[in-house]
């Protein structure tokens, strides 16, 4: 995949993410809704982690590291790839 590609991904994985956590919210028992969700977040947290080792932080905080230096200012903002 290259950077737009998975950046596409990323956003429909987090608006998956939301979508069934706004399900969840109602229908906590919906043990397939449950199964799904883990399954997004698990590929949400791959492909988060193949992102930022080729093309920097996507957060500013909290998760992700700073290899040598502040590099969080370095890259484009995530949302200027769009």
């Amino acid at each position: 995949m290259n950077k737009d590609q998975l950046s596409e991904k990323l956003y429909e994985l987090k608006f998956a993410a939301v979508d069934l956590n706004l399900y969840l919210d109602n229908h906590p028992d919906n043990k397939e809704a449950i199964d799904d969700y883990n399954t997004i977040v698990e590929n949400l947290k791959k492909l988060t982690n193949l992102y930022e080792a080729n093309y920097g932080p996507l957060t500013n905080f909290g998760c992700a590291e700073s290899k040598e230096c502040w590099s969080w200012v370095d890259n484009p903002w995530p949302w200027e790839n769009m």
